[in-house]
């Protein structure tokens, strides 16, 4: 654990100290290493936990998730190099250092095997998110975008905080393996469904499950490259991670409280997907896309059954690198026209030929096509909720067509159509773009080799 911890760490003098010419040099290539290094967590093991220590250690659940985590900083680092390439020294160390700060939060948030240590480092995320969207954001409403996010959060997550202590109260411990044995007595008690309420809140925000969801297009809008990158990819996924480690705490009485849950959550991989065929600007529409699969990772992992766990970690990992890929693809348009409205930015694959490779790439796996894992957790997923309740698959049925309908739509007004008449050159393309498509897509392709390293189940 701290062997990755401790270089992530030791990142922020590396940015600090590094010169001028060598930042981002310096910056991309620690990070890659510390990347690659971290793969050695996706190797399988027959033990419940491996490196563990008194607080952290990993298990089946969490090292893909954190694998995901350290392969995407590198990539956060690239792809934020030109929006920043006007800022003077000093802010680009401040960028940098956001991004690094945010790293060992979110690594401690998915190996914590202690509920307060993975509360405290839920919330810490929070800060550095806040500091990208407020002062790197695009647009005015950045800083309304980063209200939106903050009292979201905090709101939902004080009771989370308030049921942690009733627990450690009532089991004097609140270690994830003692809570496992003990199981916490809970009753049929008002006090004790309230608790199991508060408990899954704070990620139902996160995650986010439709209707919860209004801070999320507005923070995605409005945040940087890299912001929009680690929200997509990363903090969305603290969320399902989160309901994921909780349900599991759950005795059986509690069940009935999933059912609106699960309403909800397929309700809303439906609307948001119709709200998808409505968008007129780019990243917003990539953001909903976001909601609709995080309700299909919702309410998978409401059932707890291993088909639907499963299902719900492959979609986590696949959908944070397709995600964050597309949001890659909307910035180097946004970078080449200054607008992110389909209608001026159309039509274009002739400027940009290589680039439209990349976007169908992009959009194919977006829509589940085979062979990619995000097929094989889509179909993991729609097997575990027919299996739970036939109807169903009514509504994951409508909701892969909507999903189909709008990745379709997006490709072909970015890529095909007229020309506008305003953009009479672009840039090309650059080989750090090509690069990190080519690392998003990777792992992407790779994976169905081999995806019960990233399945959660040996």
């Amino acid at each position: 654990m701290l062997k990755i911890i401790l270089p992530m760490i030791m990142l922020l003098p590396t940015a600090l100290l590094s010169p001028k010419k060598l930042l981002w040099t310096n910056t991309t290539m620690y990070s890659l290493l510390i990347a690659t290094l971290s793969l050695q967590w996706l190797l399988p093991t027959y033990y419940p936990h491996k490196n563990l220590t008194p607080w952290t250690g990993i298990d089946q659940i969490s090292s893909p998730l954190l694998t995901l985590t350290c392969w995407l900083l590198p990539l956060m680092i690239m792809a934020s190099q030109n929006h920043l390439q006007q800022e003077p020294p000093a802010r680009k160390r401040t960028f940098i250092l956001a991004l690094i700060t945010i790293q060992p939060f979110i690594i401690l948030a998915f190996s914590s095997t202690e509920l307060m240590l993975f509360y405290i480092s839920f919330e810490a995320t929070l800060i550095p998110t806040l500091i990208l969207i407020t002062r790197w954001g695009n647009q005015p409403e950045r800083l309304s975008a980063g209200i939106y996010l903050l009292f979201y959060t905090l709101i939902s997550s004080l009771p989370l905080l308030v049921t942690m202590l009733y627990l450690h109260m009532q089991i004097g411990t609140l270690h994830l393996t003692m809570i496992n044995l003990t199981h916490p007595s809970l009753n049929n008690s008002w006090a004790n469904m309230l608790s199991s309420l508060a408990l899954l809140m704070a990620f139902m925000v996160k995650a986010p499950l439709y209707g919860l969801h209004l801070w999320l297009p507005k923070a995605h809008v409005e945040a940087p490259i890299a912001g929009s990158m680690l929200l997509a990819a990363l903090l969305l996924k603290l969320g399902g991670y989160g309901i994921m480690r909780i349900t599991l705490l759950m005795e059986t009485p509690q069940n009935h409280l999933h059912y609106p849950f699960i309403t909800l959550a397929l309700w809303g991989a439906l609307m948001t997907s119709s709200i998808c065929l409505r968008q007129t600007d780019l990243k917003s529409l990539i953001a909903y896309s976001s909601v609709s699969h995080m309700g299909l990772v919702i309410a998978a992992s409401m059932i707890q059954t291993h088909w639907a766990f499963a299902g719900a970690m492959m979609l986590m990992v696949s959908h944070g690198l397709t995600s964050s890929m597309l949001f890659c693809l909307a910035n180097t348009n946004y970078e080449r026209t200054h607008s992110r409205t389909l209608l001026l930015t159309r039509g274009l694959q002739p400027l940009l030929p290589l680039m439209a490779t990349w976007w169908l790439l992009a959009n194919l796996t977006n829509m589940a096509l085979p062979p990619t894992t995000n097929l094989m957790a889509e179909l993991s997923i729609m097997v575990a909720l027919f299996n739970w309740s036939t109807p169903t698959i009514i509504l994951t049925g409508i909701a892969t067509l909507l999903t189909a309908t709008y990745t379709l739509f997006m490709l072909l007004t970015t890529q095909r159509g007229t020309l506008p008449t305003h953009i009479t050159s672009t840039q090309n393309s650059t080989t750090r773009e090509h690069l990190l498509m080519t690392l998003h897509i990777t792992p992407l392709l790779l994976l169905i080799l081999k995806p019960n390293l990233i399945s959660g189940i040996l």
